[in-house]
């Protein structure tokens, strides 16, 4: 085995890279540009630049590398081939094999979609650390997640395993969520839902509170607010707590993890966030799933690097 590992987190506006040795240990991060001008063509020579870059700096042969791990916003096949990805502006791509040629290395070279990337990173030494088979759930602008199972990511045969912020959870929905179907998870349990929510929930209340029907409101005013014991931001919270635990439960039916972690900006509440979905997931979930862990990811930004990295080492 070489002594270093890269990890690259692939992200619509920055590339963040980390070289880290095979234990596991971040020596050093930095970041570099998303360029996506011309279907994202300069996306990948720019990242083999940046790794051709960082070994010469610091002295490193290509037999010290074990292998580049890079986790991508979008669906991958076989831990190589994108299939299609948006936001980079990519369609049906080998990553692997053009990143390999790119840098013109004999290394292994692995891809992974970047949520089960951040599931793999915090199974390994984040919020999961001590279970084979977690669910990591991401609560941000959207919602995505991660599935391991038994250590192993769980891809899916179109590369769109884990993408539980597109479960159907509310009939009657009539405001299409951003993929096209209306009564997604993501509607409900996304910053941008919660939002959508309070403002819904503050247009026709006559109660005393602090929350402000205003552009300005945010996820974190809710949260904030309901731990101070605000009886209106209790209700959007414990509507927005309901609506994930359910859909929990839904995904425990089906792949009956160790433990859920639960991550993302919206995670930054804290454990009002783990008491308020696990309470309802009790409600809702099989007899035999319930004595499942829930727990707050621990790796921030850096759990996808972490992910990535894993892939390779395995």
């Amino acid at each position: 085995m070489g002594k270093f590992a890269f990890g690259i987190d692939l992200g619509g506006t920055t590339v963040k890279l980390g070289l880290f040795d095979t234990a596991g240990t971040l020596l050093e991060s930095w970041e570099i540009p998303t360029r996506k001008e011309n279907s994202g063509e300069m996306i990948l020579p720019d990242i083999a630049a940046a790794i051709r870059s960082k070994m010469a700096e610091k002295g490193i042969a290509a037999a010290e590398v074990e292998g580049i791990g890079i986790d991508v916003p979008g669906p991958v096949l076989k831990e190589s081939t994108v299939n299609t990805c948006v936001n980079l502006g990519w369609g049906v791509l080998n990553v692997a094999k053009a990143l390999k040629d790119l840098l013109g290395l004999d290394v292994k070279v692995k891809v992974c979609n970047d949520a089960n990337a951040a599931a793999l990173g915090e199974m390994w030494v984040g919020g999961g650390k001590g279970y084979k088979s977690i669910v990591m759930v991401t609560l941000g602008t959207g919602v995505g997640g991660g599935i391991i199972m038994n250590g192993k990511i769980l891809e899916g045969t179109h590369g769109a395993g884990g993408e539980i912020g597109h479960m159907h959870i509310m009939d009657g929905e009539t405001i299409p969520c951003n993929c096209g179907i209306c009564g997604c998870l993501e509607q409900y349990t996304s910053a941008t839902g919660i939002v959508r929510h309070a403002h819904e929930v503050l247009r026709t209340n006559e109660r005393p509170t602090v929350l402000v029907d205003s552009t300005a409101l945010s996820a974190k005013d809710v949260f904030d607010a309901a731990k101070s014991g605000d009886e209106v931001a209790l209700e959007i919270v414990e509507f927005f707590g309901e609506i994930l635990g359910k859909g929990l439960a839904r995904i425990a039916a089906v792949v009956d993890p160790d433990a859920f972690v639960i991550g993302g900006g919206v995670s930054k509440a804290g454990q009002i966030i783990i008491d308020t979905a696990h309470k309802y997931y009790n409600v809702y979930a099989f007899h035999a799933t319930r004595d499942c862990a829930f727990r707050l990811a621990s790796l921030g930004n850096d759990a996808g690097m972490y992910g990535a990295v894993k892939m390779v080492l395995d």
